[in-house]
């Protein structure tokens, strides 16, 4: 790769922190040296997960962690409160519904998963901006105020309590949500309707390391 220029944007890239260098040489002399062949056979034969997991961004949720997963087990995609928009076609950028395109008709995942979690900043933001609590989530220019607008039917539907059960119960709407927003995806619904692939609703309490499951003939979660 050649210089570039003094004016380019990319000169305030910097190298990686050096505890992240001291642990990434900890896990190649470690971890890696005694699976080198476990990650030569993944590189080679590519991925082939069974299932995929659509789980929020909060760095306090670790997928793989809560089941024990290994490399190559899990198509992971990760995005604000774990939500799903509904099937929109329109030409602009859509990373999450990419994702999902990808791992059921690349992929063909058995299973996808949609995991949200106790104390999500972005259900509670939502929460807040459908309250008129965060007027700077309603400007247009705010990415995190539109993308939460997918769960704005979610608060219009909580039930009456105080303020954490209900930011406790629109946790659990942006599960619900996601997962009927992926029946809008065509080829969601004709893997479904061909039992090539079961979607799942999970929701994990960070502290007390419940999972609860969503049962949809009662509409509710109970723990696994």
């Amino acid at each position: 790769m050649g210089q570039r220029p003094k004016d380019d944007p990319m000169q305030h890239a910097r190298p990686l922190p050096s505890y992240l260098v001291n642990r990434y040489r900890g896990w190649k002399a470690t971890v890696y040296a005694e699976n080198s062949g476990w990650y030569h056979r993944l590189a080679e034969a590519g991925q082939q997960p069974r299932s995929m997991v659509i789980s929020c961004c909060d760095s306090r949720v670790h997928v793989t962690s809560i089941f024990g997963a290994d490399q190559g087990e899990f198509f992971i995609h990760r995005n604000i409160a774990n939500l799903v928009p509904p099937f929109n076609p329109d030409g602009h950028h859509h990373g999450t519904s990419a994702a999902v395109e990808y791992a059921i008709t690349g992929l063909k995942v058995a299973h996808l998963i949609v995991l949200g979690h106790s104390g999500c900043g972005g259900v509670e933001g939502c929460y807040n901006m459908c309250s008129g609590k965060a007027p700077e989530l309603e400007e247009a220019s705010s990415f995190v105020g539109r993308w939460m607008d997918i769960l704005r039917p979610g608060f219009a539907a909580l039930e009456d309590g105080t303020d954490e059960e209900r930011k406790r119960q629109l946790e659990k709407r942006s599960v619900v949500i996601s997962l009927e927003n992926l029946m809008t995806f065509p080829f969601v619904k004709s893997a479904i309707e061909a039992d090539r692939l079961s979607i799942h609703g999970l929701w994990n309490d960070i502290g007390e390391g419940v999972l609860e499951g969503y049962d949809p003939a009662s509409d509710s979660f109970r723990p696994l």
